[in-house]
């Protein structure tokens, strides 16, 4: 794509991607002129915007003689064109204080992840909580509800807490369940859940185990406990500053979007995606090929520790966000967000 636009054509898609997300306003071959410096009459500009128009870069909202940048056209210019502004001190000092608060448990300290990212960036923030795959074992409890069924408690070395239900066709008393827990409490306890997972397939595989009936017991009751993934909940702080931006004067926009943002599984599924890459990453409204999010980006990154990716974070808002700002803000966050976790993770 980047061999189609010649240096003329981009520099004034680049003016009408930057003059729209100032304005929110259908800019003309006039406004290009008289704010850039670009040394082109406003006829040579208004026949390189037809031919702009004709490649999907930008179109013409009906009613006006402007234009606005498509999907097209801003994934263009955040992968060609864009010059990624620097967190100055102030910046930086201001989102380190959200974070010098001592005793916050974890999911306290990533919900303030959020609330960071809606204040400086203006838009919504969301932070995913790390998957318990990605935690360090300290407790685990099983709690009998009825026949066959139990509720399994986790807690993370960093004092996260998950619950599940599982079904069983072992016949326990509590009594029982209490030996299984103090059992796995002693063994596991400073194992990564992938290690316990590896730890449990390898044990029931040896002889032993048959020998061993509260051993059998509890590695049949931890491998079914830990069968799936779970955890990872989205945390969105800060959706209301989206509702101030023009774009969303659309009721229906609106509703499709917090639809979104109450089901969070949709969410889930492009935080996911972030995790298998490095570094910052860009959605960019139906290239996340999700309808309900068309007309808004999601800008995301990382946070992780010495055992790798923990969790993602981002802020999400119009497609015409100032991504130059946005971009170092969310960078810069996760980085922090991953040097506070490292020990409390760990």
């Amino acid at each position: 794509m980047s061999d189609e636009l010649n240096e003329r054509s981009r520099r004034i898609l680049e003016a009408i991607v930057e003059d729209y997300i100032g304005t929110a306003e259908p800019i003309g071959s006039r406004a290009v002129t008289r704010r850039h410096q670009i040394g082109l009459s406003p006829a040579t500009v208004r026949n390189v915007m037809a031919d702009l128009e004709e490649m999907g870069y930008i179109v013409s909202p009906h009613t006006s003689a402007g234009r606005v940048p498509t999907e097209k056209g801003y994934r263009f210019y955040v992968d060609t064109l864009l010059q990624i502004g620097q967190l100055d001190p102030a910046q930086k000092t201001r989102i380190e204080a959200y974070y010098r608060i001592d005793g916050l448990r974890v999911e306290e300290r990533l919900r303030e992840a959020g609330k960071v990212l809606s204040a400086i960036s203006s838009y919504a923030g969301v932070v995913m909580t790390p998957r318990f795959n990605c935690t360090v074992f300290r407790h685990i409890e099983f709690l009998k509800i009825s026949q066959g069924r139990l509720l399994v408690i986790f807690v993370s070395r960093s004092g996260m807490v998950q619950n599940k239900v599982i079904e069983t066709d072992l016949s326990l008393s509590q009594s029982e369940l209490e030996q299984i827990s103090n059992y796995l409490n002693q063994t596991l306890s400073g194992l990564s859940i992938q290690e316990i997972k590896a730890k449990i397939v390898r044990e029931m595989a040896e002889e032993k185990a048959i020998y061993d009936k509260l051993l059998s017991r509890a590695l049949e009751l931890s491998q079914e406990a830990m069968s799936d993934e779970f955890g990872g909940q989205v945390y969105i702080e800060g959706a209301a500053n989206i509702l101030e931006q023009p774009e969303f004067k659309d009721l229906e926009r609106m509703k499709r979007l917090f639809r979104t943002f109450e089901q969070k599984s949709l969410l889930v599924e492009l935080l996911d995606k972030s995790q298998l890459a490095r570094g910052v990453q860009i959605f960019i409204g139906s290239e996340s090929e999700y309808r309900e999010i068309e007309g808004c980006s999601l800008i995301t990154a990382n946070y992780s520790s010495s055992r790798g990716t923990i969790g993602t974070l981002g802020v999400i808002g119009p497609s015409r966000m100032n991504y130059s700002q946005v971009i170092p803000v969310v960078d810069y966050t996760a980085r922090l967000v991953s040097q506070i976790l490292e020990n409390e993770l760990e």
